[in-house]
Protein backbone atom coordinates (compact mmCIF):
# COMPACT_ATOMS: atom_id res chain seq x y z
CA UNK A 1 0.00 0.00 0.00
CA UNK A 2 1.07 3.67 -0.90
CA UNK A 3 1.97 6.08 1.70
CA UNK A 4 -1.33 8.20 2.06
CA UNK A 5 -0.78 12.49 1.71
CA UNK A 6 -2.95 14.38 4.24
CA UNK A 7 -1.72 17.44 1.86
CA UNK A 8 -2.32 17.56 -1.75
CA UNK A 9 1.00 18.04 -3.23
CA UNK A 10 3.41 14.95 -4.47
CA UNK A 11 7.06 16.80 -4.39
CA UNK A 12 8.60 17.59 -0.95
CA UNK A 13 8.72 21.42 -0.17
CA UNK A 14 12.17 22.60 0.20
CA UNK A 15 13.11 22.40 3.68
CA UNK A 16 12.44 25.62 5.64
CA UNK A 17 15.75 27.60 7.02
CA UNK A 18 16.36 26.58 10.64
CA UNK A 19 14.96 28.37 13.77
CA UNK A 20 17.34 29.39 16.23
CA UNK A 21 16.49 26.96 19.07
CA UNK A 22 14.18 28.52 21.91
CA UNK A 23 15.87 28.16 25.58
CA UNK A 24 12.68 27.70 28.22
CA UNK A 25 12.66 30.72 30.85
CA UNK A 26 10.63 28.14 32.94
CA UNK A 27 11.04 24.67 32.03
CA UNK A 28 8.55 22.86 34.41
CA UNK A 29 5.60 25.70 33.92
CA UNK A 30 6.65 25.48 29.51
CA UNK A 31 6.07 21.72 29.86
CA UNK A 32 2.84 22.24 31.25
CA UNK A 33 1.85 24.70 28.78
CA UNK A 34 3.31 21.92 25.78
CA UNK A 35 1.00 19.06 27.57
CA UNK A 36 -2.29 20.63 27.47
CA UNK A 37 -1.45 21.26 23.74
CA UNK A 38 -1.48 17.65 23.42
CA UNK A 39 -4.18 16.87 25.45
CA UNK A 40 -6.18 19.35 23.05
CA UNK A 41 -5.00 17.61 20.22
CA UNK A 42 -6.15 14.48 21.18
CA UNK A 43 -9.40 15.85 22.46
CA UNK A 44 -9.70 16.74 18.47
CA UNK A 45 -8.02 13.72 17.31
CA UNK A 46 -8.35 9.92 18.83
CA UNK A 47 -4.97 8.72 19.15
CA UNK A 48 -2.79 6.48 21.37
CA UNK A 49 -0.32 8.81 21.63
CA UNK A 50 1.11 11.80 20.87
CA UNK A 51 4.15 14.18 21.23
CA UNK A 52 5.65 17.22 20.58
CA UNK A 53 9.40 17.37 18.98
CA UNK A 54 11.55 20.27 18.98
CA UNK A 55 13.71 20.46 15.89
CA UNK A 56 17.24 21.69 16.96
CA UNK A 57 19.44 22.24 13.93
CA UNK A 58 19.13 18.77 13.14
CA UNK A 59 18.09 16.64 16.15
CA UNK A 60 14.42 16.31 17.42
CA UNK A 61 13.94 16.59 20.91
CA UNK A 62 11.03 15.69 22.74
CA UNK A 63 9.16 18.18 24.80
CA UNK A 64 6.01 16.60 25.92
CA UNK A 65 4.19 13.62 25.34
CA UNK A 66 1.40 12.00 25.81
CA UNK A 67 0.89 8.11 25.75
CA UNK A 68 4.66 7.65 25.50
CA UNK A 69 6.26 5.99 28.21
CA UNK A 70 8.68 8.56 30.04
CA UNK A 71 12.12 7.49 28.61
CA UNK A 72 10.73 9.20 25.41
CA UNK A 73 11.39 12.38 27.02
CA UNK A 74 15.18 11.20 27.41
CA UNK A 75 15.81 10.44 23.68
CA UNK A 76 16.69 12.36 21.18
CA UNK A 77 16.08 11.73 17.19
CA UNK A 78 18.75 13.00 14.53
CA UNK A 79 16.57 13.14 11.79
CA UNK A 80 19.15 11.91 8.88
CA UNK A 81 18.60 8.13 11.53
CA UNK A 82 14.53 8.46 10.98
CA UNK A 83 13.31 8.80 7.56
CA UNK A 84 9.73 8.76 8.66
CA UNK A 85 10.49 12.38 10.96
CA UNK A 86 12.66 13.20 8.15
CA UNK A 87 9.83 13.16 5.53
CA UNK A 88 7.22 15.24 7.84
CA UNK A 89 9.62 17.92 7.96
CA UNK A 90 9.83 17.78 4.69
CA UNK A 91 6.10 17.54 3.86
CA UNK A 92 4.22 20.81 3.77
CA UNK A 93 1.51 20.18 5.85
CA UNK A 94 1.91 16.97 7.09
CA UNK A 95 1.57 13.05 6.01
CA UNK A 96 -0.08 10.23 7.22
CA UNK A 97 1.80 6.76 6.35
CA UNK A 98 0.35 3.64 5.26
CA UNK A 99 -0.21 0.73 8.14
CA UNK A 100 2.31 -1.59 6.26
CA UNK A 101 4.65 0.83 5.31
CA UNK A 102 8.33 -0.37 5.57
CA UNK A 103 9.67 2.47 7.34
CA UNK A 104 10.96 2.33 10.81
CA UNK A 105 8.73 3.57 13.25
CA UNK A 106 10.77 5.98 16.40
CA UNK A 107 7.51 5.13 18.76
CA UNK A 108 7.51 1.33 18.26
CA UNK A 109 7.85 -0.37 21.71
CA UNK A 110 7.62 3.23 23.71
CA UNK A 111 3.23 3.51 24.27
CA UNK A 112 2.81 3.62 27.34
CA UNK A 113 0.81 1.60 29.39
CA UNK A 114 0.96 -1.66 27.45
CA UNK A 115 1.63 -5.53 28.16
CA UNK A 116 4.75 -5.49 25.83
CA UNK A 117 6.90 -4.34 23.34
CA UNK A 118 4.12 -3.41 20.62
CA UNK A 119 4.80 -1.95 16.88
CA UNK A 120 2.88 1.31 15.80
CA UNK A 121 0.54 0.23 13.22
CA UNK A 122 -0.92 4.02 12.22
CA UNK A 123 0.79 7.21 12.33
CA UNK A 124 0.43 10.48 11.06
CA UNK A 125 2.17 13.98 11.84
CA UNK A 126 2.85 17.79 10.42
CA UNK A 127 5.64 19.74 10.83
CA UNK A 128 4.99 22.87 13.07
CA UNK A 129 6.24 26.37 12.05
CA UNK A 130 6.91 29.16 14.54
CA UNK A 131 7.20 32.98 12.61
CA UNK A 132 7.94 31.39 9.11
CA UNK A 133 10.61 28.65 10.53
CA UNK A 134 10.01 24.75 11.18
CA UNK A 135 9.87 24.47 15.09
CA UNK A 136 9.43 21.04 14.73
CA UNK A 137 6.82 18.49 14.76
CA UNK A 138 3.89 16.95 15.83
CA UNK A 139 2.98 13.36 15.51
CA UNK A 140 0.29 10.83 16.52
CA UNK A 141 0.42 7.34 16.60
CA UNK A 142 -2.25 4.18 16.64
CA UNK A 143 -1.73 1.11 18.01
CA UNK A 144 -4.68 -0.17 15.41
CA UNK A 145 -4.12 0.42 11.76
CA UNK A 146 -6.95 2.60 9.86
CA UNK A 147 -6.94 4.80 13.05
CA UNK A 148 -6.70 7.94 11.14
CA UNK A 149 -9.26 7.24 7.89
CA UNK A 150 -11.49 9.11 9.46
CA UNK A 151 -9.27 12.38 9.53
CA UNK A 152 -9.34 14.40 6.45
CA UNK A 153 -7.47 17.36 5.69
CA UNK A 154 -9.67 20.44 7.22
CA UNK A 155 -9.85 18.07 10.61
CA UNK A 156 -5.58 18.36 9.97
CA UNK A 157 -5.38 22.29 8.97
CA UNK A 158 -7.09 22.51 12.25
CA UNK A 159 -5.17 20.83 14.55
CA UNK A 160 -1.62 22.40 13.04
CA UNK A 161 -3.52 25.56 13.66
CA UNK A 162 -3.80 24.88 17.33
CA UNK A 163 -0.90 23.39 18.38
CA UNK A 164 0.61 26.83 16.44
CA UNK A 165 -1.06 29.17 17.96
CA UNK A 166 -0.02 27.35 21.35
CA UNK A 167 3.43 27.63 20.69
CA UNK A 168 3.48 30.77 19.57
CA UNK A 169 2.11 31.96 22.95
CA UNK A 170 4.22 30.28 25.03
CA UNK A 171 6.84 31.50 22.81
CA UNK A 172 5.82 35.13 23.39
CA UNK A 173 5.16 34.47 27.52
CA UNK A 174 9.09 33.28 27.40
CA UNK A 175 10.02 36.83 25.99
CA UNK A 176 8.26 38.15 28.19
CA UNK A 177 9.62 37.15 31.08
CA UNK A 178 12.97 37.38 29.68
CA UNK A 179 12.54 41.02 29.40
CA UNK A 180 10.85 41.60 32.42
CA UNK A 181 13.84 39.53 34.26
CA UNK A 182 16.45 41.72 32.40
CA UNK A 183 14.31 44.75 33.24
CA UNK A 184 13.98 44.00 37.04
CA UNK A 185 18.05 43.05 37.34
CA UNK A 186 18.64 46.61 35.39
CA UNK A 187 16.51 48.43 38.08
CA UNK A 188 17.91 46.76 41.15
CA UNK A 189 21.00 47.47 39.68
CA UNK A 190 20.21 51.05 39.61
CA UNK A 191 18.57 50.90 43.39
CA UNK A 192 21.47 49.80 44.39
CA UNK A 193 23.98 52.42 42.83
CA UNK A 194 25.50 50.35 40.27
CA UNK A 195 24.39 51.62 37.92
CA UNK A 196 22.96 49.44 34.67
CA UNK A 197 25.14 46.15 34.20
CA UNK A 198 28.41 46.31 33.44
CA UNK A 199 29.15 46.00 29.92
CA UNK A 200 33.58 45.31 28.12
CA UNK A 201 34.29 48.73 27.25
CA UNK A 202 37.08 50.35 25.18
CA UNK A 203 38.24 50.76 21.60
CA UNK A 204 41.80 50.22 21.81
CA UNK A 205 42.95 47.54 18.97
CA UNK A 206 43.13 44.79 21.62
CA UNK A 207 39.26 45.67 22.58
CA UNK A 208 38.34 45.32 19.07
CA UNK A 209 40.36 42.05 18.49
CA UNK A 210 38.75 40.60 21.31
CA UNK A 211 34.94 42.25 21.08
CA UNK A 212 35.43 40.52 17.45
CA UNK A 213 36.72 36.98 18.36
CA UNK A 214 33.59 37.04 20.95
CA UNK A 215 30.99 37.84 18.79
CA UNK A 216 32.87 34.97 15.71
CA UNK A 217 32.52 32.55 18.90
CA UNK A 218 29.20 33.53 20.61
CA UNK A 219 26.68 32.46 18.13
CA UNK A 220 27.93 28.34 18.23
CA UNK A 221 28.00 26.09 21.17
CA UNK A 222 32.26 25.57 21.28
CA UNK A 223 33.59 25.72 24.90
CA UNK A 224 35.46 28.47 25.34
CA UNK A 225 38.77 28.93 27.31
CA UNK A 226 39.77 32.92 28.75
CA UNK A 227 43.07 33.27 29.31
CA UNK A 228 44.35 36.63 31.31
CA UNK A 229 45.56 37.99 34.16
CA UNK A 230 43.93 38.54 36.98
CA UNK A 231 41.60 41.34 37.26
CA UNK A 232 41.38 41.69 33.18
CA UNK A 233 37.50 41.35 33.16
CA UNK A 234 36.66 37.65 31.94
CA UNK A 235 33.78 37.53 33.79
CA UNK A 236 32.64 40.19 31.40
CA UNK A 237 33.72 38.49 28.12
CA UNK A 238 31.88 35.49 29.99
CA UNK A 239 28.55 37.72 30.11
CA UNK A 240 29.32 38.79 26.87
CA UNK A 241 29.53 35.13 25.05
CA UNK A 242 26.32 34.35 26.65
CA UNK A 243 24.26 37.69 25.69
CA UNK A 244 25.27 36.58 21.89
CA UNK A 245 24.32 33.17 21.89
CA UNK A 246 21.53 31.48 21.25
CA UNK A 247 21.14 30.79 24.93
CA UNK A 248 20.91 34.04 25.88
CA UNK A 249 17.74 33.61 27.21
CA UNK A 250 18.41 30.42 29.83
CA UNK A 251 20.62 31.29 32.64
CA UNK A 252 24.21 32.35 32.89
CA UNK A 253 25.34 29.97 36.08
CA UNK A 254 29.12 30.93 37.63
CA UNK A 255 31.18 28.67 39.83
CA UNK A 256 34.33 29.76 41.57
CA UNK A 257 36.50 26.54 41.34
CA UNK A 258 39.18 27.83 43.37
CA UNK A 259 36.59 28.40 46.24
CA UNK A 260 35.24 24.49 45.86
CA UNK A 261 36.50 22.15 48.51
CA UNK A 262 37.65 18.89 47.19
CA UNK A 263 34.98 17.22 49.54
CA UNK A 264 31.83 19.41 48.19
CA UNK A 265 33.19 19.66 44.88
CA UNK A 266 31.09 16.87 43.51
CA UNK A 267 27.95 18.08 45.47
CA UNK A 268 28.77 21.68 44.18
CA UNK A 269 29.04 20.80 40.38
CA UNK A 270 26.73 17.61 39.83
CA UNK A 271 24.00 17.95 42.62
CA UNK A 272 23.75 14.43 44.86
CA UNK A 273 20.74 12.43 46.80
CA UNK A 274 19.16 12.74 49.71
CA UNK A 275 21.75 10.50 52.06
CA UNK A 276 24.45 10.51 49.93
CA UNK A 277 26.74 11.49 52.59
CA UNK A 278 26.19 12.85 56.22
CA UNK A 279 24.51 15.95 56.31
CA UNK A 280 23.11 15.41 52.89
CA UNK A 281 19.31 15.55 54.08
CA UNK A 282 17.81 16.37 51.01
CA UNK A 283 18.39 16.10 46.82
CA UNK A 284 19.97 19.41 45.65
CA UNK A 285 20.71 19.82 41.75
CA UNK A 286 24.43 20.36 40.39
CA UNK A 287 25.09 23.37 38.53
CA UNK A 288 25.27 21.62 35.60
CA UNK A 289 21.08 20.83 35.76
CA UNK A 290 20.46 24.26 36.62
CA UNK A 291 22.22 25.54 33.77
CA UNK A 292 20.90 22.79 31.15
CA UNK A 293 19.84 24.39 28.56
CA UNK A 294 22.21 27.47 28.94
CA UNK A 295 25.64 28.48 30.25
CA UNK A 296 28.22 27.16 32.66
CA UNK A 297 31.42 29.56 33.45
CA UNK A 298 33.59 28.04 35.07
CA UNK A 299 35.79 30.53 36.84
CA UNK A 300 39.42 30.06 38.00
CA UNK A 301 39.27 26.30 36.22
CA UNK A 302 43.02 26.03 36.85
CA UNK A 303 42.59 25.64 40.62
CA UNK A 304 40.87 22.11 40.07
CA UNK A 305 41.83 19.32 42.08
CA UNK A 306 42.84 16.37 39.90
CA UNK A 307 40.22 14.13 41.46
CA UNK A 308 37.90 16.92 40.59
CA UNK A 309 39.19 17.17 37.22
CA UNK A 310 39.01 13.92 36.22
CA UNK A 311 35.29 13.69 37.00
CA UNK A 312 34.87 17.12 35.10
CA UNK A 313 36.52 15.37 31.80
CA UNK A 314 34.34 12.74 31.76
CA UNK A 315 31.05 14.32 32.71
CA UNK A 316 32.03 17.07 29.43
CA UNK A 317 32.89 13.87 27.65
CA UNK A 318 29.19 12.05 27.68
CA UNK A 319 27.68 14.70 28.33
CA UNK A 320 25.69 13.27 31.28
CA UNK A 321 25.64 13.29 34.62
CA UNK A 322 25.11 11.25 37.60
CA UNK A 323 24.70 12.46 41.17
CA UNK A 324 26.72 11.08 44.33
CA UNK A 325 24.26 8.75 45.46
CA UNK A 326 22.13 7.89 42.62
CA UNK A 327 22.34 5.41 39.72
CA UNK A 328 20.40 7.05 37.82
CA UNK A 329 22.60 9.00 34.66
CA UNK A 330 21.02 12.78 33.61
CA UNK A 331 21.79 14.22 30.01
CA UNK A 332 21.84 17.89 30.15
CA UNK A 333 22.60 20.79 27.36
CA UNK A 334 25.10 22.69 28.76
CA UNK A 335 27.69 25.33 26.60
CA UNK A 336 31.34 25.52 28.79
CA UNK A 337 33.20 28.57 29.00
CA UNK A 338 35.97 28.32 31.21
CA UNK A 339 38.58 31.25 32.47
CA UNK A 340 41.96 30.65 34.34
CA UNK A 341 44.73 32.95 35.11
CA UNK A 342 46.84 29.60 35.11
CA UNK A 343 49.83 28.94 32.69
CA UNK A 344 48.24 25.61 32.30
CA UNK A 345 50.38 24.12 29.39
CA UNK A 346 53.40 24.57 32.67
CA UNK A 347 50.70 22.73 35.36
CA UNK A 348 50.61 20.17 32.71
CA UNK A 349 54.20 19.41 32.80
CA UNK A 350 54.39 19.92 36.39
CA UNK A 351 51.59 16.99 36.68
CA UNK A 352 48.63 20.17 38.49
CA UNK A 353 46.20 19.87 35.10
CA UNK A 354 45.24 16.93 33.01
CA UNK A 355 46.43 17.61 29.41
CA UNK A 356 42.57 16.18 28.11
CA UNK A 357 41.11 18.57 30.19
CA UNK A 358 42.95 21.41 28.81
CA UNK A 359 42.17 19.99 25.45
CA UNK A 360 38.64 19.64 25.79
CA UNK A 361 38.27 23.02 27.31
CA UNK A 362 40.29 24.84 24.59
CA UNK A 363 38.58 24.35 21.33
CA UNK A 364 38.56 27.99 21.15
CA UNK A 365 40.79 30.06 23.63
CA UNK A 366 40.41 33.60 23.83
CA UNK A 367 42.96 36.02 25.36
CA UNK A 368 42.04 39.09 27.48
CA UNK A 369 44.88 41.20 27.44
CA UNK A 370 46.50 43.41 30.26
CA UNK A 371 45.20 46.72 31.32
CA UNK A 372 48.56 48.45 30.02
CA UNK A 373 48.17 47.08 26.96
CA UNK A 374 45.10 49.07 26.14
CA UNK A 375 46.37 52.54 26.01
CA UNK A 376 43.28 55.17 26.70
CA UNK A 377 41.10 52.55 27.81
CA UNK A 378 42.09 53.06 31.15
CA UNK A 379 40.37 56.36 30.60
CA UNK A 380 36.99 54.99 29.49
CA UNK A 381 36.89 52.36 32.10
CA UNK A 382 37.62 55.18 34.74
CA UNK A 383 34.80 56.99 33.83
CA UNK A 384 33.00 54.40 33.99
CA UNK A 385 33.49 53.62 37.51
CA UNK A 386 33.20 57.73 38.64
CA UNK A 387 29.78 57.36 37.39
CA UNK A 388 29.10 54.70 39.42
CA UNK A 389 30.44 56.52 42.64
CA UNK A 390 28.89 59.71 42.16
CA UNK A 391 25.76 57.58 42.30
CA UNK A 392 26.55 55.63 45.60
CA UNK A 393 28.30 58.75 46.76
CA UNK A 394 25.38 61.58 45.74
CA UNK A 395 28.34 63.38 44.74
CA UNK A 396 27.91 65.93 41.98
CA UNK A 397 29.99 65.09 38.47
CA UNK A 398 33.17 63.38 39.80
CA UNK A 399 35.67 64.89 37.48
CA UNK A 400 39.79 63.31 36.91
CA UNK A 401 41.91 66.40 36.76
CA UNK A 402 44.53 66.54 33.71
CA UNK A 403 47.19 65.48 35.82
CA UNK A 404 44.93 62.51 37.43
CA UNK A 405 44.69 61.46 33.73
CA UNK A 406 48.30 61.87 32.87
CA UNK A 407 49.13 59.65 36.29
CA UNK A 408 46.71 57.30 35.46
CA UNK A 409 48.02 56.82 31.52
CA UNK A 410 51.50 56.55 32.69
CA UNK A 411 50.54 53.74 35.46
CA UNK A 412 51.49 49.68 34.74
CA UNK A 413 47.68 48.45 36.39
CA UNK A 414 49.43 45.31 37.71
CA UNK A 415 46.02 44.52 39.27
CA UNK A 416 44.54 45.74 35.84
CA UNK A 417 40.59 46.42 35.67
CA UNK A 418 39.66 45.42 39.77
CA UNK A 419 43.01 47.50 40.41
CA UNK A 420 41.74 50.39 38.72
CA UNK A 421 37.76 50.11 39.79
CA UNK A 422 39.58 50.10 43.41
CA UNK A 423 41.55 52.62 42.68
CA UNK A 424 38.43 54.99 41.49
CA UNK A 425 36.65 54.16 44.86
CA UNK A 426 39.00 55.54 46.99
CA UNK A 427 39.97 58.63 45.32
CA UNK A 428 35.93 59.10 45.06
CA UNK A 429 35.52 59.03 48.58
CA UNK A 430 38.80 61.23 49.09
CA UNK A 431 37.99 63.87 46.65
CA UNK A 432 34.26 63.91 47.89
CA UNK A 433 35.28 64.32 51.39
CA UNK A 434 37.49 67.23 50.72
CA UNK A 435 35.34 68.86 47.87
CA UNK A 436 33.14 72.23 49.37
CA UNK A 437 29.59 72.06 49.37
CA UNK A 438 28.29 73.99 46.28
CA UNK A 439 30.72 73.19 44.23
CA UNK A 440 29.55 72.40 40.75
CA UNK A 441 31.81 69.21 40.53
CA UNK A 442 34.64 67.34 41.88
CA UNK A 443 38.15 67.18 41.06
CA UNK A 444 40.14 64.01 41.87
CA UNK A 445 43.84 65.01 41.91
CA UNK A 446 47.00 62.62 42.02
CA UNK A 447 46.63 62.74 45.51
CA UNK A 448 43.65 61.51 45.67
CA UNK A 449 44.55 58.13 43.52
CA UNK A 450 48.00 57.61 45.19
CA UNK A 451 49.82 55.88 42.89
CA UNK A 452 53.41 56.05 41.99
CA UNK A 453 53.24 56.83 38.11
CA UNK A 454 56.91 55.85 37.69
CA UNK A 455 56.58 52.56 39.15
CA UNK A 456 55.26 49.78 37.08
CA UNK A 457 54.26 48.20 40.66
CA UNK A 458 50.63 48.73 42.17
CA UNK A 459 51.02 51.79 44.88
CA UNK A 460 49.37 50.41 48.13
CA UNK A 461 45.98 52.33 49.01
CA UNK A 462 46.57 55.17 52.34
CA UNK A 463 44.41 52.97 55.97
CA UNK A 464 41.31 54.36 56.83
CA UNK A 465 43.91 54.99 59.89
CA UNK A 466 46.98 56.26 60.45
CA UNK A 467 49.37 53.33 61.50
CA UNK A 468 50.35 53.06 65.32
CA UNK A 469 54.09 52.26 64.37
CA UNK A 470 55.91 55.98 66.30
CA UNK A 471 58.55 56.04 63.28
CA UNK A 472 55.97 56.63 60.74
CA UNK A 473 56.04 60.37 61.18
CA UNK A 474 59.75 60.68 61.31
CA UNK A 475 60.08 58.54 58.41
CA UNK A 476 57.70 60.56 56.43
CA UNK A 477 59.33 64.00 56.93
CA UNK A 478 60.99 65.67 54.63
CA UNK A 479 62.24 64.36 50.89
CA UNK A 480 60.07 64.41 48.13
CA UNK A 481 56.65 63.27 47.74
CA UNK A 482 57.30 59.91 46.04
CA UNK A 483 59.77 59.30 49.03
CA UNK A 484 57.44 60.39 51.76
CA UNK A 485 54.92 58.17 50.47
CA UNK A 486 57.48 55.17 50.29
CA UNK A 487 58.15 55.83 53.43
CA UNK A 488 54.58 56.00 54.88
CA UNK A 489 53.87 52.98 52.79
CA UNK A 490 56.97 50.92 54.35
CA UNK A 491 55.91 51.94 57.79
CA UNK A 492 52.29 50.86 56.90
CA UNK A 493 52.84 47.43 55.58
CA UNK A 494 55.95 46.34 58.50
CA UNK A 495 53.23 47.02 61.04
CA UNK A 496 50.11 45.12 58.88
CA UNK A 497 52.57 41.98 58.28
CA UNK A 498 53.71 42.29 61.95
CA UNK A 499 50.32 42.27 63.38
CA UNK A 500 49.57 39.24 61.02
CA UNK A 501 52.75 36.83 62.18
CA UNK A 502 54.46 37.55 58.62
CA UNK A 503 51.54 35.53 56.80
CA UNK A 504 51.86 37.65 53.20
CA UNK A 505 48.39 35.96 51.90
CA UNK A 506 46.56 37.66 55.26
CA UNK A 507 48.20 40.31 55.44
CA UNK A 508 47.06 41.29 51.24
CA UNK A 509 43.90 40.29 52.19
CA UNK A 510 43.12 42.52 54.59
CA UNK A 511 44.89 45.59 52.19
CA UNK A 512 42.51 44.08 49.84
CA UNK A 513 45.31 43.75 47.09
CA UNK A 514 46.01 40.77 45.02
CA UNK A 515 48.51 38.49 46.73
CA UNK A 516 51.52 38.48 44.19
CA UNK A 517 50.83 42.43 43.38
CA UNK A 518 51.26 42.60 47.28
CA UNK A 519 54.48 40.68 46.81
CA UNK A 520 55.95 42.83 44.51
CA UNK A 521 55.27 46.28 46.43
CA UNK A 522 56.79 44.48 49.62
CA UNK A 523 59.76 43.46 47.09
CA UNK A 524 59.99 46.97 45.94
CA UNK A 525 60.48 49.05 49.16
CA UNK A 526 62.54 45.88 50.31
CA UNK A 527 60.24 44.19 53.22
CA UNK A 528 61.13 41.36 51.75
CA UNK A 529 64.27 39.83 48.92
CA UNK A 530 63.56 38.62 45.95
CA UNK A 531 64.23 35.18 46.54
CA UNK A 532 62.12 34.82 49.32
CA UNK A 533 59.49 32.37 49.66
CA UNK A 534 55.76 33.85 51.15
CA UNK A 535 54.36 32.67 54.59
CA UNK A 536 51.69 30.57 54.44
CA UNK A 537 48.47 32.78 55.41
Amino acid sequence: MTTLRVDSTTEASPPEPEPEAEPEAEPEAEAARYRSLLAAARGLVRCDAAALLQLDVDVLKPVAVDGLSDETLGRQFPVAAHPRFARLLASERGLRFAHDSNLPDPYDGLVAGQPGILPVHDCMGAPLRLRGAVWGLLTLDALEPHAFDAVGPAQMEALIALVETGIEAAHTIREMQARAMREQAVAQALRAGRGAPRELLGSSPAMKQLCHEIDTVAVSDLTVLLLGETGVGKDLVAQRLHARSRRSEQPLVQVNCAALPESLADSELFGHKRGAFTGAVQDRDGKFEIADGGTLFLDEVGELPLSVQAKLLRVLQSGEVQRPGSDRMRKFDVRVIAATNRDLPAAIAQGRFRADLYHRLSVYPLVVAPLRERGRDVLVLAGSFLEENQHRLGARNLRLSPASKAAMLAHGWPGNVRELEHVISRASLRAFREQPRGSRWTAIEPHHLALDSTAVGSAVAAPVQAPANEHAGSAIAGGTLRDATEAFQRAWLSELLARHGGRVASAAREAGIDRSNFHRTLRKLGLVQAGDSETPG
